[in-house]
């Protein structure tokens, strides 16, 4: 199993403290530093800046939203990355929610499954370097009756860079495992990801051939506090999964809010969302479970983080991503430190 790194969304505040993370995480041998986006900074010009001062670290954007950019824009903006960073560049896709596809892109969230399949497509034969056409339901490549002619991308550092897709449901995991060269997951807990496995699994089956492919890289995101109190960890987390279990979209469609509900805190979710959406947000963190915190997280000192990290490899897991939460930036760069021990630790042990 290798280690990631997260640092959340930037353009908080603290854009330096969290590069200064990812430089660690290069000099301590992490594997790769994922990136997001969602309405601030975007997950390229976070990547670029932070390759240009890396060496090593693979660059994952975990995700580029499907509906920010046509999928050409998305081929060349890989094949660039990919280039300037001498082949470090991973591609997560994701079509993000309703409310921001909607409201932020002004792209309708209509049948994202489709639409996924059909922009993943099209990624992948644009950086492939043949002539990019399509007449799908959501794209059509050229325009018919126009001046119009099917190009090709006109450099690329490699023909086949790895496609991840961010996947929370049954449905879209189906998709990953049908079509992506990996999964992008959140709030996975080595127990429900059995569960999540399956679906995995249902997608594997319908792929040429019929079965799972040679590598398939399952990646879980999963915040990380350090110490020996360990209610003290779970009230420096609990505001991680608050946000997104209570106020990641809207009463009626909250994705994570759903992936709670399967995971058996039905009630609880529900609470959470009443009081984020409310504004309450430091109640919404505290009505969440300590164990729903704390099974889809690392917490405490380092013996019990390679425990924990062991349950994740054993589930499956092949990349575990780490997000570090502390008071300041020391406390982070302690306890992305705690956990390459720890898989250190994990790896000796065989």
């Amino acid at each position: 199993m290798r280690l990631g790194l997260s640092c959340g969304f930037w353009g908080q505040g603290r854009d330096e403290e969290n590069l200064a993370l990812v430089e660690r995480a290069d000099e301590l041998g992490v594997d790769v530093f994922w990136a997001a986006e969602a309405y601030g900074p975007d997950v390229v010009s976070v990547l670029a800046w932070v390759g240009a001062r890396t060496r090593r670290i693979g660059l994952g954007a975990g995700v580029m939203q499907i509906p920010a950019r046509t999928p050409a824009a998305t081929a060349m903006t890989a094949a660039s990355l990919d280039s300037l960073s001498g082949g470090r560049f991973r591609l997560g896709l994701g079509v993000s929610g309703p409310q921001v596809s909607e409201g932020w892109h002004g792209v309708r969230f209509d049948a994202p499954l489709a639409r996924t399949r059909e922009y993943a497509d099209i990624v992948r034969l644009a950086l492939s370097r043949r002539p990019v056409s399509s007449q799908g339901r959501h794209f059509e490549l050229p325009l018919p009756d126009g001046p119009g002619k099917p190009l090709r991308l006109a450099h690329t550092h490699r023909r086949e860079i790895p496609l991840y897709l961010a996947a929370v449901g049954p449905r879209n995991m189906e998709l990953a495992g049908e079509i992506a060269d990996g999964w992008l997951g959140v709030f996975v807990s080595p127990d429900h990801f059995v569960e999540q496995r399956a679906s995995l699994e249902a997608g594997f089956s319908r792929r040429p051939g019929g079965g799972p492919p040679e590598s398939f890289d399952t990646s879980a995101t999963v915040a990380l506090a350090t110490g020996d109190d360990l209610e003290e960890c779970v009230r420096t987390v609990s505001p991680y999964p608050a946000l997104y279990v209570g106020g990641m979209g809207s009463r009626r469609q909250n994705f994570y809010h759903q992936l709670a509900c399967r995971m058996g805190y039905e009630k609880e979710a529900d609470r959470v969302q009443e009081l984020y959406l409310d504004r309450r947000w430091g109640e919404a963190a505290a009505a969440l479970p300590p164990q729903f915190v704390d099974d889809t997280s690392l917490l405490g000192d380092v013996d019990r983080i390679t425990e924990r990290m062991r349950r994740y490899a054993d589930a499956g897991i092949t990349t575990l991503t780490v997000a570090p939460w502390g008071k300041d930036a020391t406390a982070r760069r302690e306890a992305l430190e705690v956990a390459v021990e720890a898989h250190a630790r994990l790896g000796r042990a065989g």
